[in-house]
């Protein structure tokens, strides 16, 4: 027995030695890989200026999935999701197959159809916060933590938060630490290591 308590401990030593750190999970941000040639993005991934689209460096795998966007100066903008087959330097989004996104005008397009519309009385202005969700069927809004009521759907495959920018245009997206609490059964968006 005494010989089993010495292979035992010798083989797994003091428990430091042999140890694996486990890989630190990159954060969700903004994938200068894949944004527009006149796109800036600063504050580590979390801000988009210039002029035109950027997706984040994760896709939507996951059922639920809540991200928000900040408007910090208005002007042209777009924000929802995108397959990475999306014209990042053609605004406004919305007008193909590879984009699903709510305009600064409150209408929300896909393959060049409005999709549906904000009410007249609840477009986003400077300073308020967009949420998204989106479930791999429908895609909805929230502004400043309110449902819009505002459900669009239509775009296929796997798809990545995407926004765009114009005509002096300033938007902080928000990843995680979110300003307004995710619906029930939505969460933060994980990259696929984080699912299984």
């Amino acid at each position: 027995m005494a010989a089993v308590f010495t292979c035992c401990l010798g083989c797994c030593g003091d428990g430091e030695s042999g140890r694996v750190p486990l890989k630190e999970m990159p954060a969700v941000q903004l994938d200068t890989h894949h944004m527009g040639t006149d796109v800036v993005i600063v504050k580590s991934g979390r801000r988009i200026c210039g002029t035109g689209g950027c997706l984040a460096n994760a896709p939507l795998h996951q059922n639920k999935s809540y991200f928000e966007f900040k408007i910090q100066s208005t002007g042209v903008w777009g924000m929802g999701v995108a397959t990475q087959k999306v014209n990042l330097n053609q605004i406004p989004m919305g007008r193909d197959i590879h984009s699903l996104v709510l305009r600064h005008d409150g209408s929300v397009y896909h393959n060049n159809e409005e999709k549906n519309r904000l009410p007249a009385n609840s477009l986003p202005q400077e300073g308020d916060i967009v949420g998204i969700t989106y479930d791999h069927v429908e895609l909805n809004l929230y502004l400043n933590g309110k449902n819009m009521h505002c459900p669009a759907s239509g775009i296929r495959g796997t798809v990545f938060p995407v926004v765009y920018v114009d005509d002096s245009a300033i938007i902080d997206c928000q990843f995680s630490d979110f300003y307004h609490s995710p619906p029930q059964g939505f969460e933060k968006i994980l990259f696929e290591q984080q699912i299984f």
